[in-house]
């Protein structure tokens, strides 16, 4: 379970983002909503660690991450976290497989990966350099590299935003079904994806008060 809990966070020259109060259960698919700037991967970097909140409380599984070390951060981010970005972070001249076995330095277990590979439908492209590959193509490979951790949550910066709608949909459909029985995170523009989610959250509407995920609306 995740829990936000009184987060703020602002930016040099920016206006301070404040975010409702969320709870994020263990075993389920969010998407979260909402026009450019309104803190959605802010949300995702702050629960990755990657960035820490002004003010406030990120708790997951109990543990307040938000007051820990970085290092803390970053090792639980590792061996916990999978995190599909929106560039796909993706080494162009080096293989697939090596960009994702390259995880084996962190003392990461790869040896799901061929599955995964065959599950996302590029296992053809396992030992093909990463820049030869298509958007939708790199799009599966960062995937496969955020899964093959086994990770407890997975977080996504819009998986879809540089894929047209048709290639867009069918990365969605494969990654809530590789995601099924972890906390699955994913921020997008697109509301026509929101009948594979198991919950939307409008983050237009994540400021100021306590926000019910499972009632979608503020609690009163």
């Amino acid at each position: 379970m995740i829990e936000i809990k009184g987060v703020s966070k602002s930016f040099k020259n920016e206006t301070a983002l404040d975010y409702k109060d969320l709870t994020f259960e263990a075993g389920k698919s969010y998407m979260l909503l909402g026009a450019s700037g309104c803190g959605k991967s802010t949300l995702l970097n702050m629960i990755a660690g990657i960035l820490s909140p002004d003010r406030g409380r990120i708790i997951i599984d109990g543990k307040d991450m938000s007051a820990a070390p970085q290092k803390e951060k970053d090792r639980f981010r590792i061996e916990k976290i999978g995190f599909i970005f929106q560039d796909f972070k993706l080494i162009n001249e080096m293989t697939v497989a090596d960009n994702i076995g390259i995880l084996r330095l962190e003392g990461i277990d790869t040896s799901g990966m061929d599955s995964l590979l065959t599950r996302l439908g590029i296992a053809e492209k396992k030992n093909k350099k990463v820049k030869t590959l298509s958007g939708g193509q790199k799009q599966r490979a960062a995937i496969v590299r955020a899964l093959v951790k086994q990770p407890d949550i997975i977080l996504a910066d819009e998986p879809t935003g540089n894929l047209n709608y048709s290639i867009g949909e069918q990365v969605i459909k494969e990654l809530t079904q590789a995601a099924k029985g972890k906390t699955l995170i994913a921020v997008t523009h697109d509301e026509r994806l929101r009948p594979y989610f198991d919950c939307v959250i409008d983050m237009n509407d994540i400021t100021g008060s306590p926000y019910d995920v499972a009632q979608g609306k503020a609690v009163e």
